[in-house]
């Protein structure tokens, strides 16, 4: 095991690793920018060192200061956490050339699944479904017309480099699909530097259902699925684990395709296989297709954890220090429910802008685990991504779990800057989601 780890990241995952690190008996380096010096993950670490500007592109992105951050204070592995660099190959090839470990996937492994087209070409081959749709090379707008008809409306457009509903077009008629591409291929050229797309069947009544999964490099197992359905501006709002509705037979499917994907590329650490789920006639093992895989730890991952009891980042740290999975499949069992709700310093009527301030007052209720990056008094910089905190509630049943969550929701305080407290609320409470 490792005597020492730097995270090269802020903010609450910074935190959250810190937290088991230290009940490893790990020691810890952070690194931060001009706005993060004086932040929660800083105070926490043993140590921290100082990388660079604001910008995320003069500090968390500065792969050549981050590693030389790790060589001087002899840390021997660097964890990414997610986010700025966690899915850069050309980052986890630096650290291994550096004679660090890097506490996640090869640099291979995240290159196979790092570009959607080329992902789905990939798990169809190892027997995993995919919608349907056209993920080839050609990408001349007659050609791509084409496998829309030939699909069927309604279509998605997607940019195979693409994330964050960036470069995503649905269209619904013909007559709309050029237009549409043109708008889709310009985003996301502009937003990735790669104009190219993919275009896939719409479906209708879709629910994202995702599977937490774990290798070592040859094996992996499944710590089940989560439901990320509930989500705004194609972002995550809240998350539940495990799905409603699921049954057996599918939860079985689901797991067995995750493991699969994740088999196939030799993939080591957490990692999560993105489904998209018809839910349109109940859940059935012939409705779910792959997305994508993210080749890392997911902001939603508590959920995980509180239904397996399974801490993922300790299990992250064992496995690329060199241990074997620490459980086989048919060890790890679902009890209760958990949900999260992501509370964020936004502005829910201005269409969830993200807002700035300092934190006048912050108060979370005794008993809830409410993973933070922010303290009161800190302030939420316009640099970085506008989380407050996860507010992480499990119950013996979804029913108790959810009502767990309204009273969470409602023991928090947050003064000093609008956030999207009262409308996580109003979801909690939305008889739709009940």
């Amino acid at each position: 095991m490792f005597d020492k780890i730097l995270i090269a990241n802020r903010g609450e995952i910074a935190c959250r690793v810190i937290d088991t690190a230290r009940a490893m008996g790990l020691r810890t380096v952070a690194v931060f920018s001009d706005a993060d010096a004086g932040a929660r993950h800083v105070a926490m670490a043993d140590e921290a060192v100082h990388i660079g500007g604001s910008a995320p592109s003069e500090s968390y992105l500065r792969g050549g200061a981050i590693i030389a951050a790790a060589k001087a204070t002899g840390a021997q592995a660097i964890h990414p956490g997610y986010g700025f660099l966690s899915e850069n190959p050309d980052f986890v090839a630096a650290v291994t050339a550096a004679g660090l470990t890097f506490i996640g996937p090869s640099a291979e492994a995240i290159r196979k699944m790092g570009l959607k087209d080329a992902a789905k070409h990939l798990m169809e081959e190892a027997g995993v479904p995919v919608v349907p749709g056209y993920h080839g090379p050609n990408q001349d707008p007659e050609h791509l017309s084409g496998a829309a008809d030939a699909i069927g409306y309604p279509v998605l457009i997607k940019a195979v480099a693409g994330g964050g509903g960036k470069g995503m077009r649905k269209v619904d008629d013909p007559a709309q699909f050029p237009q549409a591409l043109e708008s889709a291929m310009g985003e996301a050229k502009t937003a990735f530097g790669n104009d190219a797309v993919l275009v896939e069947k719409f479906i209708e009544k879709p629910r994202h259902i995702e599977v937490q999964v774990f290798g070592d490099g040859t094996r992996a197992v499944h710590l089940f699925e989560r439901d990320c359905s509930l989500q705004r501006r194609h972002q995550k709002v809240i998350e539940e684990a495990p799905a409603p509705g699921m049954t057996a037979e599918m939860r079985a499917a689901m797991g067995q395709a995750a493991v699969r994907a994740a088999e196939a590329i030799g993939y080591s650490g957490a990692g999560t296989v993105e489904f998209i789920v018809d839910g349109s006639q109940g859940l059935r093992p012939e409705g779910f297709w792959f997305m994508e895989m993210n080749t890392r730890l997911q902001v939603e991952h508590p959920v995980s954890e509180a239904i397996t009891g399974v801490d993922l980042v300790e299990w992250q740290l064992r496995v690329a220090a060199g241990e074997a999975l620490p459980a086989r499949q048919d060890d790890l069992t679902i009890t209760g429910h958990a949900f999260e709700a992501r509370l964020y310093a936004e502005d829910v009527p201005k269409g969830f802008l993200p807002a700035t301030g300092t934190l006048a007052h912050l108060q979370f209720p005794e008993g809830v685990r409410c993973d933070t990056g922010v303290r009161a008094g800190d302030v939420i910089s316009p640099w970085y991504d506008p989380m407050i905190s996860k507010v992480i509630v499990h119950g013996p049943t979804r029913d108790v779990a959810l009502k767990r969550l309204d009273h969470a929701l409602a023991g928090t305080e947050v003064a000093g800057c609008v956030t999207n407290l009262a409308f996580l609320r109003a979801l909690a409470r939305h008889e739709g989601f009940a």
